[in-house]
């Protein structure tokens, strides 16, 4: 490859790299094909917030099954065995169990709506992606609601 074909092609991807990132927002699957209302409104408050995993017992019991199983398979004798099943389901509800903990950073964004009703959303999110202010959309199915720009 000639060095004028090189720089060229050098020169487009770091023109892709540094464009600039279109923030796209996470939905889930469940959330597509669904019709939502939308009202508009400013934004009056935002504040951070944790977000924890609401289902920590499916991790636990998760760990300790899959523990259990992959314990049994070690040692050469029925009593090995089962000492590894109840080291492997203790071992791995322990680490189910931390790892259905995992939280996330979110916000809460109060909202006055243009209906003059104020509502409060938690999403996903940074206290940096909304002002107060700000002119946003709430969107909501009647189970789900997000704001957005």
């Amino acid at each position: 490859m000639n060095a004028r074909l090189q720089m060229s092609m050098l020169c487009f991807v770091l023109g892709l790299l540094a464009a600039p990132e279109v923030a796209a927002q996470a939905v889930g699957s469940s959330e597509v094909g669904v019709a939502r209302s939308v009202e508009w409104g400013k934004v009056r408050r935002v504040l951070a917030v944790t977000i924890q995993n609401d289902s920590r017992n499916v991790g636990t019991a998760t760990g300790a099954a899959l523990g259990g199983i992959a314990g049994s398979t070690i040692g050469g004798g029925r009593r090995a065995n089962t000492a590894g099943a109840v080291a492997g389901a203790v071992a791995g509800g322990a680490i189910g169990n931390r790892m259905s903990r995992g939280a996330q950073s979110g916000i809460e964004i109060t909202v006055e709506l243009e209906s003059g009703r104020t509502i409060a959303v938690t999403q996903e999110g940074s206290v940096n992606d909304f002002r107060v202010g700000d002119r946003v959309q709430v969107a909501s199915d009647g189970r789900t609601t997000r704001v957005s720009r």
